[in-house]
């Protein structure tokens, strides 16, 4: 059972400089059922609210100091006052907290909801509503978000200094002589990565770097490896290689001295570093980034079956390139020894005669066309003629004249059919509001000696003839009895 002399405990966490905090205020006065322990004959010590809040921040002030708490930020708000009032919490507890405004335009970025930060501050109680708070004086990012706002910073720095240019870059060998892989000799990525590379291109020769990928000294270890790779020149394509892991396994490849590093290498080399979603200042600066260490492989060297068709592709088109050239000269040749038999005087003797038939073929066969051309101007000018005879134009207007009678009978026709239907449709029209119709479903039609229909019987009285018209005749009656039926409102 809390007593009235419980106060505040702070409970040191399993990280340093990470206090959780369990407090109980509690109430001085604490009664009991059981009349023993407090008898209502005691002396009662009764205190007001803001006094015993009053109390309860002293104590509280008194007991903490200045604390650390890390937790991320619920429940922000931002009032005209400039002040901001948010809660910090973690997956069991929240702490509400309050930042003046002299305070919070120190800090170096923007607050959201969801944040993880580091908050530092005075523990006390807000009296007003007896609400346990820390005031907060200092804040900083922390865990990922951190490095995320340092991944930004650095990313913003370096392209705007040009290291990502494109125009920077260098273009690999499409067959390297010799690859260079950067990476650690134990970790899963060089053996991805010789796996790959045997299995595309096994004749190219790896030269392991190898260099801490992960932990304090490795951002150097990675530097120096670059160096090495330059300075030795031994490879024509470099691989700088990691697998997967949080942010903070591959904070070594956002370290801007690794991002120079690699910026200075005159080498052409490949990033791959993490899975297919992870980026890194690395991948931005290097000259080809791969989704994965496997990838970074299979675009370091081309796959052999490719080139093995490549190459006899290359065998077969040598063949060709070859046998006409060996046609072509044979070719040549006979055209040389066709040409001396040509220069022999009886061969030439031959070619005259012949060149003589053949004119005398050429002048025979000028009068031949000559001879049919003018046969055919001949009855060209003959149809022309008869073109233009009055007979032939009487015959043009009369068949002219029955296709323009044909097209007038059809649309007169088309016009009568068509005022038919319309008849048809109005006559259908009419015959539906006609009184006929309704004299048709067994009404009449009553009229006096006037000829006026009957519309009020009041206005008829006993004794007068009236005519009935059916719908077929008419009958003429004597009214015997007036019937008026009363109207109802």
């Amino acid at each position: 059972m809390l007593t009235r002399d419980s106060t505040l405990l702070a409970i040191q966490g399993k990280r340093p400089n990470h206090l959780y905090i369990d407090y109980r205020i509690l109430n001085i006065m604490e009664f009991s059922d059981r009349k023993s322990e407090f008898p209502l004959s005691q002396p009662r010590e009764v205190h007001s609210v803001s006094s015993l809040n009053r109390e309860a921040r002293r104590l509280i002030e008194e007991h903490f100091g200045t604390v650390w708490v890390e937790g991320e930020i619920s429940n922000l708000a931002r009032p005209a006052s400039g002040h901001l009032y948010w809660s910090i919490k973690d997956k069991n507890a929240q702490l509400r907290c309050a930042m003046f405004r002299q305070n919070n335009r120190t800090t170096k970025f923007s607050l959201e909801n969801g944040q993880q930060v580091l908050a530092r501050g005075r523990l006390g109680l807000y009296e007003a509503r007896g609400e346990f708070q820390l005031v907060v004086d200092y804040l900083e990012e922390s865990g990922e978000g951190l490095l995320r706002r340092k991944f930004e910073e650095l990313k913003k720095k370096l392209a705007s200094e040009g290291l990502f240019d494109q125009d920077r870059k260098q273009t690999p060998p499409p067959l390297p002589r010799q690859i260079g892989i950067i990476t650690s000799p134990s970790g899963a990525a060089i053996r991805d990565i010789l796996s790959i590379l045997a299995r595309r291109f096994p004749a190219v020769p790896v030269l392991l770097y190898p260099a801490a990928v992960q932990g304090t000294n490795s951002p150097e270890e990675i530097c120096n490896a670059l160096n090495l790779a330059t300075q030795r020149k031994e490879c024509d394509l470099l691989i700088l290689a990691r697998g997967g892991g949080s942010l903070e396994d591959l904070w070594s490849f956002n370290e801007e001295i690794v991002a120079r590093a690699i910026a200075a290498v005159k080498i052409p080399i490949i990033v791959g570093i993490g899975h297919e979603t992870d980026f890194t200042i690395a991948d931005f600066v290097a000259d080809i980034r791969a989704p994965t260490p496997s990838g970074a492989a299979e675009l370091a060297v081309p796959d052999m079956a490719h080139w093995l068709n490549l190459i006899s592709k290359i065998k077969e088109r040598s063949s060709r390139a070859i046998a006409q050239q060996l046609n072509t000269t044979k070719n040549h040749i006979g055209n040389v020894v066709h040409r001396l038999h040509q220069n022999h005087p009886g061969t030439q003797l031959n070619q005259s005669s012949q060149k003589l038939d053949e004119l005398v073929h050429r002048i025979r066969i000028s009068l031949e066309y000559s001879l049919a051309e003018s046969n055919s101007r001949l009855a060209q000018i003959r149809a022309n003629l008869l073109g233009v005879s009055p007979e032939h134009l009487i015959t043009n207007l009369l068949d002219r004249l029955k296709y323009d009678k044909n097209n007038l009978e059809n649309r007169i026709k088309d016009i009568l059919q068509l005022r038919q239907n319309r008849l048809k449709l109005c006559a259908r029209m009419l015959q539906s509001v006609s009184p006929l119709a309704t004299l048709e479903r067994g009404y009449a039609i009553a009229t006096d000696s006037n000829k006026k229909v009957i519309k009020d019987a009041s206005t008829i009285p006993q004794g007068t003839n009236i005519d009935l018209r059916l719908s077929s005749g008419e009958l003429s009656a004597i009214v015997t009895e007036v019937r008026v039926n009363k109207k109802t409102d």
